[in-house]
């Protein structure tokens, strides 16, 4: 009996475009300097604009903080200092998108763009650059028109260390 491309073993590369063809839906699109990045809306709990933000001792450079969200204390990071974009004055388009990363996090962007539904078969995977360079946060790189939407797995823009001392300085704040 012959073999078809059916029947042929997956390459990672073949898993990696199914994993991420599977990953169809609807993004919170927002901009940093000039790039759009979107992040899965089932991620995102709520988006403000910028308000006060108490500075916490000892802090990486990425995070500006914590809020008082409703009586609540959210630890917030700016998305430019953690990609390494140079930071800018905060405009009236700054935004605070609060996202579900296990714990509640607010993540400062210059601007938020709109909703909007990707189809998987739009998504492709994140570029390879090398060793050297981490993409492991890039969800995938969603085409919409002429357009390149990064599409950011939000759970992975902070390592599990990161994540556990943004939080406690949330937690240390409250």
């Amino acid at each position: 009996m012959a073999t078809t491309a059916l029947d042929a073993p997956k390459t990672a590369s073949d898993r990696t475009t199914e994993t991420v063809s599977n990953r169809g839906g609807k993004y919170l699109t927002f901009k940093l300097a000039d790039e759009e990045y979107g992040v899965e809306i089932l991620k995102v709990r709520e988006i403000n604009g910028v308000m006060d933000i108490t500075a916490v001792p000892q802090m990486p450079s990425f995070m500006k903080g914590v809020i008082n969200l409703r009586g609540k204390v959210i630890p917030v990071i700016d998305l430019r200092r953690r990609f390494g974009i140079e930071e800018i004055e905060h405009t009236e388009q700054t935004c605070i998108i609060v996202v579900d990363v296990g714990k509640e996090i607010g993540i400062i962007t210059d601007t938020v763009s709109e909703v909007l539904d990707i189809p998987g078969a739009n998504i492709e995977p994140p570029p390879s650059m090398g060793g050297s360079v981490d993409t492991s946060f890039i969800l995938g790189m969603g085409k919409v028109g002429e357009a390149v939407k990064i599409l950011l797995d939000i759970d992975k823009v902070l390592t599990n260390e990161e994540l556990s001392d943004v939080t406690s300085a949330a937690t240390a704040g409250e």
